[in-house]
């Protein structure tokens, strides 16, 4: 998986978990996607604000700047639908 597949998953899931902190999935899932930026592609900060109609996305890759954007009907798309219908995506504690 490529750096900004890599970052639109994170930046995906971390809008889930930063509305839902309970959910224990969401944030497995989140670490999951920050342990790969940090390991496979070499990210060791990463941050995102809301402007306008996108995510703005800054890191640090290695000793390099740099930031990528995203709309937010592309990343809410998750948060949304789990907003929308909540039976379906219920918190059970892991294991």
């Amino acid at each position: 998986m490529n750096v900004h597949d890599t970052i639109y998953n994170w930046l995906t899931i971390k809008v889930v978990t930063d509305a839902r902190p309970e959910d224990e999935a969401a944030t497995e899932t989140e670490e999951m996607f920050l342990q790969m930026l940090k390991n496979d592609h070499g990210i060791n900060e990463i941050q995102y604000e809301k402007a306008d109609l996108f995510y703005h996305v800054s890191y640090r890759d290695n000793e390099d700047s740099k930031s990528t954007k995203y709309p937010i009907e592309l990343i809410e798309v998750m948060l949304k639908q789990i907003l929308a219908e909540p039976e379906k995506y219920k918190n059970f504690p892991t294991i």
